[in-house]
């Protein structure tokens, strides 16, 4: 396949970073990441994933995460599950 077409793209730098730790952690390179999602769109005719904008509860909770608020912790999976009853 030719590489004749080149993408230019603005993100801003902490975004940029995350983004690029996990690529490295699956394997991949930012320039194999946008390929593939590329394809994607090609091969689909639409966008691969469902984007939503979460509900103003869903936008608290996450906040409250991101900030390190209300977190609970774990020692196993039998405590996570002993704290739903």
């Amino acid at each position: 396949m030719s590489q004749a077409a080149v993408i230019h793209a603005r993100i801003d730098p902490a975004t940029k970073a995350a983004t690029e730790r996990i690529l490295e952690a699956i394997g991949l390179t930012p320039t194999e990441a946008i390929r593939l999602l590329y394809r994607q769109i090609a091969m689909r005719g639409e966008f691969p994933i469902e984007l939503r904008t979460p509900n103003a509860d869903t936008a608290k909770v996450l906040a409250k995460v991101d900030s390190g608020e209300d977190l609970e912790t774990f020692d196993s999976t039998e405590d996570l599950y002993a704290s739903w009853a």
